[in-house]
């Protein structure tokens, strides 16, 4: 079962060595998966990074790349330019397709098969629909550059199409975007459209009021941003409206069609309509076993010890969004602060056992949560070095430092910084291609309604 072991084994023999280093595998080049590595950068170990896409993309600012502010290059590096100086490890363009933990080994699409002394699973999430897959086509969600190319494709596209419609027929669909799902990534989607709308685009189109249109967020809960403290969230809401933005809380979504969503029994038009209510778990963790052996949450998150082992596995560790980790009666939620901890945990697990000593306890250390809200606005619920609850302009400049911060390369730094600067201060946004399709879902269904029925609608 195990011949990769031995084949290694062998060659490590011919070669006159005495004992082969143990290998860790690591699936996943995202925050955790990239820590995970870097931390095994100085032990007498191999590293083999596996991920089915050649870069690491830096999440938080993704919604920056959808709504034109960003390209991709500016958030996304190469893993292995990232990894190109550290010897012990290695990386591979490929897909983890089986695990087997008694034996040791994953299974890649490619065909290849390669044995492990330690495995870390650090594979992220994706969106959940909740039961309702048919909805995915209609609202698309947000997590790969492929999701914030498409969404910027149907944001932009909505105002060149009402434009072309206005001078054919002098009328045009309702301009309304719809998200859904009131958590940061709705609340950064929704103030960024509001913003291009009544910023970016006015001055731009010749026949139609961008500013005009309507941007509504939708969410099931009794408010917004429910994992901050409730005045975060208060002001957060205070200011979208004072932009313009429409929330509305204790909305039940029921439906999403082509060019409308249902909520609270009541039908919306919609010309763009986007996803941040749900995540699950990468269907990866499933491939560790079934419970009892493996126990898995509502969303799919493996279940963890405090060294981030699932029971029985202590060769096997699950990281950042994939993890369900507990701590002081909470779970840790999935964001990139807990994903980079854990990935710098293996390193410290590892080096504990290669010294023949326990292995510490993994402790997320939480620094606190922050999201934008719009041209130069923010909430940060600061827990480190001081504790404070900040909220408009200041908490906007923070937002700015930490993430100027943890963006991998120089270069990158540079890019996004000097992108920032020519965005606020011009009112000009640079990215704003429209690549693929120029058809939206429903479009040409409310024209074609409209035309018959003879309405029209600004």
């Amino acid at each position: 079962m195990a011949d990769e072991r031995v084949a290694q084994e062998a060659v490590a023999a011919r070669h006159g060595n005495t004992r082969r280093r143990p290998r860790v595998v690591i699936v996943g080049g995202g925050f955790a998966g990239i820590h995970a590595a870097r931390s095994l950068a100085h032990l007498d170990v191999d590293v083999t990074l596996v991920d089915r896409r050649n870069h690491h993309l830096f999440q938080p600012l993704l919604y920056q790349v959808a709504l034109a502010v960003l390209s991709p290059a500016d958030i996304a590096q190469p893993i292995r330019t990232i990894l190109r100086q550290q010897k012990n490890a290695e990386v591979l363009m490929d897909e983890v397709v089986g695990i087997d933990t008694g034996a040791r080994v994953v299974s890649l699409a490619s065909g290849a098969r390669i044995a492990y002394d330690y495995l870390a699973l650090a594979t992220g999430a994706t969106h959940s629909y909740f039961g309702h897959e048919d909805w995915a086509p209609l609202a698309p969600g947000l997590k790969t550059v492929e999701d914030a190319i498409e969404i910027r494709r149907r944001v932009l596209l909505a105002f060149e199409l009402a434009e072309r419609q206005k001078v054919e027929f002098g009328w045009h669909p309702p301009l309304n975007f719809v998200v859904i799902g009131g958590g940061p990534t709705g609340v950064e989607l929704a103030g960024a459209i509001t913003d291009i709308a009544q910023l970016y685009m006015r001055h731009d189109f010749r026949h139609i009021q961008p500013d005009k249109s309507r941007v509504l967020l939708l969410d099931g809960g009794h408010r917004i941003l429910t994992a901050y403290p409730e005045d975060l969230s208060a002001k957060a809401e205070a200011t979208l409206k004072r932009l313009g933005v429409e929330v509305h809380t204790g909305t039940q979504v029921t439906g999403v069609g082509p060019g409308w969503v249902e909520a609270n029994g009541q039908r919306i038009d919609a010309a763009v309509t986007l996803w941040a209510a749900g995540v699950q778990a990468s269907p990866l963790g499933k491939m560790l076993g079934v419970p009892p052996k493996v126990n898995f949450d509502r969303r799919g998150c493996v279940r963890v010890d405090g060294r981030l082992n699932p029971p029985g596995l202590p060769d096997v560790f699950v990281l950042g969004d994939l993890a369900h980790f507990e701590q002081d009666g909470h779970q840790v939620p999935g964001v990139a602060q807990p994903a980079m901890q854990m990935g710098d945990y293996v390193g410290k697990a590892v080096a504990a056992d290669l010294a023949q000593k326990p292995r510490p306890v993994f402790r997320y250390f939480d620094k606190g949560d922050m999201a934008t809200i719009g041209r130069m606005s923010a909430v940060a619920d600061v827990k480190w070095p001081f504790r404070a609850h900040m909220s408009g302009l200041s908490a906007w400049f923070t937002w700015l430092t930490v993430h100027i911060f943890f963006l991998i390369g120089f270069r990158n730094r540079l890019s996004v910084l000097a992108n920032w600067m020519w965005t606020y201060f011009t009112f000009t946004r640079g990215a704003r291609l429209i690549t693929g399709d120029q058809r939206l879902p429903g479009w040409q269904e409310q024209t074609a309604n409209r035309k018959e029925s003879g309405k029209a609608a600004d």
